[in-house]
């Protein structure tokens, strides 16, 4: 049992930076209390003194949480022009927004939203009719739209429908199926379903993933091994047939697939977020088996496809940039897969429909796409309506058109059909806006980051901005697990933009924008290239008068907010404001949470090995905090974020509030039922984006435009 004691050190009285019009406020940070707990690596000794901060249940963590909230939100409530950037975003994401339709049975569904409302919709359309209906509304799931839907899938023949709701924002899901035709429930309704999708055998059951609840807390226990079950419509979820994982298979991460002709069961499994061992079943077969396709976890496969006995297989197996392989499935090992589309010198992924393949290729984080037929032949580079990211490129085999997306950082979601035996485009539904985006302009840099490795970043701006270094700039970034960040639409950054702002971009290390050796340069003994990649992004602009420290902000969510936890502590100078979002702050501990020993491929943990444990003790933000002058900081967590545990965020807040010496606010805002971000109800998104905006301009001494509307 951890003991208690008072700890006076974090007992601040803090005064703040402010605009010309603004009074300054002094605020006391809650007392937050330090035990004795010590850990023990190696022979060396950490100590943890807010230890019991991770303990979610306990009454203590409860009422910490509740005077936090009561600082941040009375200091936020003190920044006079909050409601009139709150008022401006509504404005902005008040318009509708439609998402691309996709084909089941004798109806096209798509999402839309009018504008305000909490989740987005789901309707639909008989094909060859204008007329719409409501399928499924998941605002009136709950009032205050903390209930999301969070997956579907359809039967082939579109007569049923399995959809996933998430509750709080939290990771574990509930299936309930309907009746298409009806809207009728059928069967029961499973429960504690995570990391999942549905996939269906016929109209007689599906495929879905999960874990043994935990005997603790869902929200913060550990979850070992991944279960593939098989569920049965109009049977009890205590009789699903177990068909791979569990303790006699250890997996972390197990998921399926069927082929379009629902012959093949595919199955993904992986003891982390990288490498996965391939297998396949017949299930056409009289007696089907499960055969191994890959048998280790060195690298990353999926089955695009299958014509009969072909299987077409996508891989980084000695590609690092993606190649899309063929095999027969009656013999299906490396050694006689044949390339379709090898290797280039661009990242590949790839998706069907139609009877083609159509690869999309990241170059320098910007989306091409080329259709090929399906023996690799290329017919053409689809034409893109600009420089942005793309996706959808997907259909059933016998469709004779498709709808794709596209965006910008200008650009808000645009829908096209595009037909696919001609290539040619047309635009289906564009949406209203309010704002001009011709009056900015992107632009791609490539800089020097600390060992000479060229790094790209987009900066984004109102045209005919002046560098003077006092723009004030908004750096985000991620880093991390493979992920690419490209160009995409936000209507909140918009209002950043359009009162002088700046936002960047850049695309460090560790994500996937060049392929496996961009991720792992940016991984486990090579983690500090990321951390080193986002500061010379800062000081880039910085030298190029986008911005100056004064006028910077920093900012990530999850691995992001890893990456800023770990530039403050580096460079506390770098910049004004700092934004970490539901980061992994605790990087000795991270892995006893939830799903996250799945992240030891890109991290390592600090139980590996000496060296490994020094490693991340070098640079874990909560380890490395001391005495010194903070960014204003505003970390950002959720009370239902089960991948990111909101500890990390805790015990990382009530450290930095103890060793801030300087003027700069600590402050830490938990959002209450809502998890790491999916599903998030829009009127949260507006308040956290509001709160965020004003709070880096308040620090930086600015009165932005929208203020000074209607004085």
């Amino acid at each position: 049992m951890i003991q208690l004691k008072h700890s006076v050190a974090v007992i601040v009285l803090f005064a703040f930076a402010c605009s010309p019009n603004e009074k300054k406020v002094a605020t006391n940070y809650p007392v937050t209390k330090k035990g004795d707990h010590i850990d023990t690596y190696f022979g060396e000794e950490v100590a943890d003194p807010y230890r019991w901060l991770e303990n979610d249940t306990s009454k203590a963590t409860t009422e910490w949480v509740k005077e936090e909230n009561e600082v941040t939100f009375g200091y936020l409530n003190h920044i006079t022009y909050r409601d009139k950037v709150k008022k401006r975003l509504e404005e902005l994401i008040n318009y509708e927004r439609v998402y691309a339709p996709t084909k089941h049975g004798d109806w096209e569904y798509f999402y839309k939203n009018d504008g305000l409302q909490n989740q987005n919709v789901l309707y639909r359309k008989k094909i060859g009719s204008d007329e719409t209906e409501v399928f499924i509304d998941p605002n009136k799931f709950r009032e205050d739209g903390t209930i999301s839907l969070a997956g579907t899938s359809f039967t082939k023949d579109g007569s049923l429908f399995g959809y996933l709701i998430s509750e709080g924002g939290s990771d574990w899901r509930k299936v309930i199926v309907m009746n298409t035709e009806t809207k009728e429930i059928v069967g029961d309704t499973l429960i504690d379903v995570k990391f999942s999708g549905l996939a269906w055998k016929g109209n007689d059951g599906f495929y879905y993933s999960s874990y043994d609840k935990p005997k603790g807390s869902q929200l913060t226990q550990m979850t070992q091994y991944h279960k593939l079950f098989y569920h049965k419509l109009g049977t009890p979820q205590s009789e699903d047939k177990l068909i791979f994982g569990g303790e006699k298979q250890p997996r972390r991460y197990v998921g399926a697939g069927l082929t379009e002709d629902e012959r093949f069961l595919t199955i993904g499994a992986a003891t982390s977020t990288s490498g996965n061992e391939l297998y396949i079943m017949d299930l056409q077969s009289s007696n089907p088996k499960l055969v191994t396709v890959v048998g280790n976890f060195d690298n990353n496969h999926y089955i695009l496809e299958n014509e009969g006995d072909e299987l077409y297989i996508h891989t980084d197996l000695d590609a690092p940039n993606g190649r899309l392989v063929k095999v027969n499935a009656n013999n299906p090992s490396p050694e006689n897969w044949v390339d379709v589309i090898p290797e280039s010198e661009n990242v590949l992924t790839a998706s069907s429909g139609g009877g083609k393949i159509f690869a999309r290729y990241l170059v320098d984080a910007k989306t091409k796409i080329v259709q090929f037929t399906m023996d690799g032949t290329k017919e053409r580079e689809i034409k893109l309506p600009g420089i942005g990211t793309a996706y959808g490129f997907g259909a059933l085999k016998e469709d004779t058109y498709l709808y794709y997306s596209f965006t910008s950082f200008t650009t808000p979601t645009t829908i096209y059909k595009y037909t696919i035996s001609d290539g040619s485009s047309e635009l289906y539904i564009k949406p209203k806006v309010a704002f001009n985006p011709d009056d900015y302009e992107t632009k791609q840099v490539f800089y020097t980051s600390k060992d000479g490795t060229k790094i790209p970043m987009f900066i984004v701006y109102k045209k005919g901005i002046e560098l003077n270094g006092k723009n004030p700039t908004y750096l985000y970034a991620y880093g991390g697990f493979n992920i690419s960040l490209t160009p995409s639409f936000s209507t909140s950054r918009i209002i950043w933009l359009e009162n002088g702002g700046i936002y960047a971009q850049p695309n460090l290390r560790g994500g996937g924008e060049y392929g496996e050796e961009w991720h792992l340069a940016g991984t486990k003994m090579h983690k500090q290239n990321v951390f080193d990649d986002f500061i010379a992004a800062g000081e880039y602009l910085i030298n190029n008068k986008y911005t100056s420290s004064d006028y910077l902000a920093i900012a990530g969510g999850s691995n992001g907010g890893l990456l800023v936890g770990a530039t403050m502590t580096q460079r506390p100078d770098l910049a004004k404001v700092a934004f970490p979002a539901v980061g992994v702050m605790d990087m000795l501990r991270y892995h006893k949470f939830t799903a996250g020993a799945g992240w030891a491929y890109d991290y390592g943990t600090a139980d590996d090995s000496k060296e490994m444990f020094e490693y991340l003790k070098g640079y874990s933000p909560l380890h490395n905090l001391k005495p010194a002058n903070y960014p204003a900081t505003l970390v950002t967590t959720a009370d239902h974020d089960d991948r990111v545990v909101p500890a990390h965020s805790f015990k990382f807040a009530a450290t930095l509030q103890e060793n801030q010496k300087g003027p700069n606010p600590v402050l830490i805002r938990i959002e209450t039922n809502a998890g790491h971000g999916a599903g998030t109800p829009t009127t949260k998104q507006i308040e956290q984006a509001a709160d965020r905006y004003s709070f880096a301009w308040y620090n930086m001494g600015i009165v932005p435009d929208v203020a000074k509307k209607d004085m």
